[in-house]
């Protein structure tokens, strides 16, 4: 029988972790989320470090003691600047100009500049509205592609010999095809806008990558999985991250409430046997529940089955508590 853990203990590690992590002592990432609203005690109140740079976002207008809290931090991370950008809710509404961060204090930042997570290097951006070039509540999902494990007893790439086949849809700037290529997989980044892919690639170049090696496809997301499958192209690893809302011209909208059991499903397809997806949303409007019965729909329906399931929670820098809950949504699913 294995030994039972101390749940105290293990309160304790994270506390310390979480410390270390938001004190800049962990030399091995510098961007991650400093203060995160309510569960930190600082209601609408959401703090990001990205490397030299602190981003405040809030959804109304920052107090002096806010101000005060946030340029503690700055001093103690010696900061370049800080930049604030009000929370819109309703994203497809705003404009990037609207969306994007503006300088409050120091320094203007360079147009890119990189920050450092896991021992990686992204390319970063506060010019892009809303993007900032990399989702800090991901680092945990990308790490676990790092050491091939997602939990004990649930190894990535099973069972198979060779080089492992990754498909990242949605994939933003590719951070999690980074990952993967640093593993040795072979990976296939498909997004709607060329502009990521393009900043994706030049992520692999950070990273002693050679972009050449791997496919980029610029394109709608369930319109290149169905050719995917025409193809009778598997992969050991799918990953479905996609945005809330979305508009192809191909498939039309997008939205993760709606059309999630249809990803699943259209991407159960390319999944080999022992095959694993990784399931992502953000979305506030679909609960837990219904995103695990949309996922359960989806691979009952491409005529798979699920069998073995882990539910990630959110990094230690993302807590959460009944006035702030947690957000992501994040499901790895190994099919037969």
């Amino acid at each position: 029988m294995a030994p039972l853990v101390n749940p105290n203990s293990l309160m304790k590690s994270n506390k310390n972790e979480l410390q270390r992590l938001r004190s800049g002592l962990n030399n091995n990432t510098n961007a991650y989320r400093l203060i995160h609203g309510d569960a930190d005690g600082w209601k609408r109140l959401y703090v990001d470090r990205l490397a030299d740079y602190l981003l405040i976002q809030s959804s109304q207008s920052i107090t002096q003691k806010q101000k005060e809290a946030v340029q503690l931090w700055q001093r103690k991370l010696n900061s370049k600047a800080i930049y604030f950008k009000r929370l819109n809710r309703q994203i497809q509404k705003s404009t990037k100009k609207s969306a994007t961060a503006k300088l409050l204090y120091g320094n203007k930042a360079p147009q890119t500049f990189e920050a450092t997570e896991l021992m990686l290097r992204y390319k970063l951006s506060l010019n892009e509205g809303y993007s900032t070039g990399l989702f800090l509540d991901m680092r945990d999902n990308r790490q676990r592609i790092l050491n091939k494990l997602i939990e004990p007893d649930f190894p990535l790439f099973e069972c198979f010999s060779g080089t492992p086949k990754v498909l990242n849809t949605f994939s933003y700037t590719c951070s999690l095809s980074v990952c993967a290529a640093k593993t040795g997989a072979i990976t296939t980044s498909i997004d709607l806008s060329k502009k990521y892919l393009d900043w994706g690639q030049k992520n692999f170049q950070l990273n002693d990558i050679n972009p050449n090696d791997h496919n980029f496809i610029y394109g709608d997301t369930l319109e290149w999985m169905k050719r995917l499958t025409k193809k009778k192209e598997l992969y050991d690893l799918v990953i479905l991250d996609p945005p809330t809302f979305s508009r192809s011209k191909i498939s039309g909208i997008f939205q993760a409430k709606q059309h999630y059991s249809l990803l699943v499903k259209t991407a159960s397809n390319l999944v080999r046997k022992n095959g694993i997806i990784l399931a992502c949303t953000n979305a506030s409007t679909l609960t837990s529940t219904n995103f695990s019965f949309d996922l359960h729909k989806g691979i009952h329906q491409g005529g798979r089955k699920i069998i073995q399931i882990f539910h990630a929670v959110q990094p230690i820098d993302f807590p959460s508590n009944q006035k702030e809950p947690a957000h992501l949504k994040a499901s790895w699913l190994k099919l037969n």
